[in-house]
């Protein structure tokens, strides 16, 4: 086949499930390939000769025997898809990623990788990232700076959390992270406006994002978490006393909102005054800003009616933020207060 692909000039080139345990060097004279297929074989190398491919757009390599992603793969510039999935691979090479500036597809799905390298961010086009069934413990926040990735998968790895920074994903359609640790949805994800699918099933999220109503989400999985119910009990609140420094926040934060104020001006050249400020919350009743003296509260809807799902999630819980307790006392709002229950080893 491989002599056929070299005499014909193919451009397609499929070596599936051959036995092959190295790839003849006569593959680098197939000049006009654009795809190469090597799944289901013994393949632990490249050799040198495949950098002449340069028209090489698709290759995979899923289901073979690599412990490292061969180095020469980071010197395939025209590729745009690479599937490496089922392998042994457990270390990614930070400078592998240096020239696929035109690699839109990444399958490293079941492998035993636990550090996504950095250097990921210099992937400009990828659009497409899979990396199910490894041993990533975080995703790093450069995986937020990939501005064209439309799906991302990383469902069983061991995430405790996702980046808050993954705001940035503004074409992000298609989030998969079920069977990890999650306990968090960060509010960044309410800024993910295309997002229209999220299975976070099989975690520990307990709430989500007040403005997560707000997204055009189709479908959403949160089945097997330890979602907030609805079971109404007897609390006291506290005595509310702001400190100096949350009042002035509040009285700072209330006039910037105003163009002619004078403290636009001064808070503008005062970095110090900035990043304290930058942390600002909005208050899900009134619309105040507030700094750090809040109530965590959390109001439950139907996904189906209020956020649209087409999938039946069921009722979910929302997180608020509420400025005061005047705002959590008024009328006319359906947020409740978060209670933590205390139970006796022997009640379990």
């Amino acid at each position: 086949m491989l002599l056929r692909a070299v005499k014909g000039q193919a451009k397609n080139l499929n070596l599936s499930n051959k036995g092959l345990s190295s790839l003849p060097q006569i593959i680098g004279k197939v000049k006009p390939l654009q795809t190469l297929v090597l799944k289901g074989n013994k393949l632990k190398d490249l050799p040198q000769e495949i950098i002449t491919l340069h028209q090489l757009e698709n290759i995979n390599l899923g289901n073979n025997n690599f412990d490292d992603i061969p180095e020469i793969i980071g010197f395939l510039f025209s590729l745009v898809s690479l599937h490496l999935f089922n392998n042994s691979i457990h270390e990614i090479k930070p400078t592998l990623f240096n020239n696929l500036e035109n690699l839109k597809l990444l399958n490293l799905n079941n492998n035993n990788i636990s550090v996504l390298p950095r250097e990921i961010n210099r992937l400009s086009s990828l659009e497409f990232l899979s990396i199910d069934n490894n041993c990533l413990d975080e995703l790093p926040i450069e995986v937020c700076h990939l501005s064209k990735l439309v799906e991302l998968h990383a469902a069983n790895n061991r995430l405790t959390c996702l980046p808050h920074a993954i705001a940035f994903l503004g074409d992000l359609k298609k989030l998969y992270v079920q069977k990890n640790f999650i306990s968090l949805i960060p509010e960044g994800l309410s800024k993910c406006v295309k997002l229209e699918v999220i299975d976070v099933s099989c975690n520990q999220v307990e709430i989500f994002p007040n403005s997560f109503a707000s997204l055009p989400i189709k479908e959403l999985y949160c089945e097997q978490n330890n979602l907030l119910r609805h079971l109404p009990v007897k609390s006291l609140q506290d005595v509310e006393v702001l400190s100096l420094k949350e009042m002035a926040a509040r009285f700072i934060l209330t006039s910037l909102r105003d163009s002619s104020s004078l403290l636009r001006i001064e808070v503008k050249y005062n970095q110090k005054a900035q990043d304290i400020l930058s942390s600002a919350k909005e208050c899900c009743i009134c619309g105040k800003p507030f700094l750090d003296t809040w109530l965590e509260c959390v109001r439950f809807v139907d996904a189906r009616k209020v956020i649209g799902t087409k999938n039946n999630s069921g009722i979910i819980p929302l997180r608020g933020l509420l400025c005061t307790y005047k705002c959590f006392n008024s009328e006319g709002h359906d947020f409740y207060g978060i209670a933590q229950i205390e139970t006796n080893e022997s009640e379990l």
